[in-house]
């Protein structure tokens, strides 16, 4: 439905998550996946949602003189905040504990920003989901960091797997967006985008 919509543009997705190319896919939404490295830093004045919005636009950064007038370029950045700190992806073992040990019998923000960029206009959204977690045993947190290897996510863990089918006792918000996209913020965008354009 959205396709046909959207039928004269190209839609760009910068995003190499397999879990970001599966949400499109279900939309139904023919995309091309474009990548450019960079690198993920920000203002240290930054706090929550401040943080995943500025990554997500500095992401759209490095393909701007390339849009032409028919692209759509669309961007993310999972973030997981907890007690006045961003959590993003644990470079290693023992940072993917500490992490795990830090969510557990707690609540956190899960906050995935998504830009949308062309050559005319950028508008950046966000949403918040909040996730609660039961209290986690170290021998739970090993168990899921050797299963899993959990280096590619935001606060070291995949809701979709083991760890939050075990662990999580709440949710309140998009469950799409703790898997790093919240769809029907995307899908609402691109319908007011091409009834704009």
């Amino acid at each position: 439905m959205l396709n046909d919509k959207l039928k004269d543009y190209h839609i760009i997705l910068a995003s190499g998550s397999p879990r970001r190319h599966e949400f499109f896919k279900n939309l139904e939404l023919d995309v091309e996946i474009r990548l450019k490295p960079i690198k993920e830093e920000y203002p240290k004045r930054l706090t929550h949602f401040e943080i995943s919005n500025y990554l997500s636009e500095l992401k759209a950064l490095p393909f701007k003189s390339e849009l032409t007038p028919k692209d759509i370029l669309i961007t993310s950045d999972t973030i997981v905040w907890h007690d006045g700190a961003a959590l993003g992806k644990p470079k290693d073992k023992a940072e993917a504990h500490s992490m795990l040990s830090a969510l557990s019998n707690a609540t956190h923000d899960v906050i995935t920003s998504v830009s949308f960029t062309t050559q005319s206009f950028q508008k950046t959204l966000y949403d918040i989901t909040k996730v609660t977690f039961k209290s986690l045993s170290d021998e739970e947190i090993r168990y899921y960091i050797e299963k899993c290897s959990p280096f590619d996510k935001a606060g070291a863990y995949g809701i979709q797997e083991w760890i939050g089918q075990i662990g999580v006792t709440k949710l309140e918000g998009s469950y799409f967006n703790v898997m790093g996209l919240p769809t029907h913020l995307v899908y609402k965008t691109l319908n007011d985008i091409a009834e704009a354009i």
